[in-house]
């Protein structure tokens, strides 16, 4: 273990990554309402792996790794995934990078229709509420 996980206070990181975790997710909610469908998934990315990395402080003692791909985060954690489980979380990672590097905004924005984003909401509820049962 590294210097910056000697003494760390566990509940209070798991604490802080389920709050602001909770915050994106309304947050993802009320860009949605506005329309602004590639920031609303964005936002669901973030709240999914700040509950993933909760349960990464909870289950290993220490901090959570730099990472935003889901996925890894996951292996990390040692969750056992479905399959469709596991191709909705590197969907989900993918709009991270889409909504956030202009070379991808365009092409990002274009597919994130009404339509496109109620599906990829609903399956961010999904694995939210799946992650936060095991915490």
């Amino acid at each position: 273990m590294n210097d910056d996980n000697l003494n760390i206070n566990t509940n209070k990181i798991i604490h802080h990554w389920m709050e602001t975790s909770e915050e994106d997710f309304r947050t993802m909610l009320s860009l949605f309402e506005s329309k602004s469908y590639g920031w609303a998934l964005f936002l669901g990315h973030i709240s999914i792996e700040k509950v993933i990395k909760a349960y990464y402080v909870k289950k290993h003692g220490k901090h959570a790794p730099f990472s935003h791909n889901l996925f890894r985060l996951a292996e990390l954690c040692e969750i056992e995934i479905t399959d469709e489980y596991a191709d909705w979380l590197d969907k989900i990672t993918s709009f991270n990078l889409n909504a956030r590097y202009d070379d991808y905004k365009r092409e990002f924005y274009s597919l994130c229709s009404k339509e496109f984003t109620v599906e990829w909401i609903d399956k961010i509820k999904i694995i939210r509420s799946w992650i936060k049962q095991k915490l």
